[in-house]
């Protein structure tokens, strides 16, 4: 509904000082830490729609409060922070889709984008998928690039071919196909 889950990774990632981007570091940094060390508050939304805002602010509120306390808290615990909320983010995209899946009957789950790159997404999505006989399409990791950067190169093509739209253009979010 607001922030993507991409958003939410990097977002944290900055807030920890890691550089852009940053989600990959936080998957790096996960394989080394405890995924139950931390917890964060988690957003309640109807329907099928995520919404990582709150997450992020209550991450970032994590941080700094810990950071009062202790001012080497990140650095003594970086392992342990990127595993935990790399979990929580996991776990609230696998909460929905498994809902969705059971309300809808649908059984054939497909990821994309970049944050289809990280490696524990990819293992729970695949545990996830055996246990409730789902189907799941994951790309090869080469081809899981960040959506901004599949529609930032389509308009480098527009712009070669001199293709331009005026500003009475109207965007439609998820047009049906």
């Amino acid at each position: 509904m607001d922030d993507a889950v991409g958003e939410a990774f990097d977002k944290a990632a900055k807030i920890l000082g890691l550089p852009y981007p940053g989600g990959p570091l936080i998957d790096k940094y996960a394989k080394e830490g405890d995924p139950n060390k931390f917890t964060f508050s988690r957003s309640n939304v109807p329907g099928f729609d995520y919404s990582f805002s709150g997450i992020k602010t209550s991450f970032l509120y994590f941080i700094q409060n810990k950071v009062k306390e202790q001012a080497d808290f990140i650095e003594k615990n970086l392992n342990d922070i990127c595993a935990s909320y790399q979990h929580h983010l996991i776990t609230v995209l696998l909460q929905n889709l498994k809902r969705a899946s059971e309300e809808t009957g649908i059984k054939q789950i497909a990821i994309a984008g970049g944050v289809s790159a990280n490696s524990d997404l990819r293992k729970q999505i695949t545990e996830t998928g055996e246990k409730s006989g789902w189907d799941v399409f994951i790309p090869p990791f080469e081809f899981c690039t960040d959506n901004a950067a599949m529609i930032a190169i389509v308009g480098h093509y527009k712009f070669l071919k001199g293709e331009f739209s005026g500003l009475n253009v109207t965007p439609v979010a998820g047009y049906p196909l």
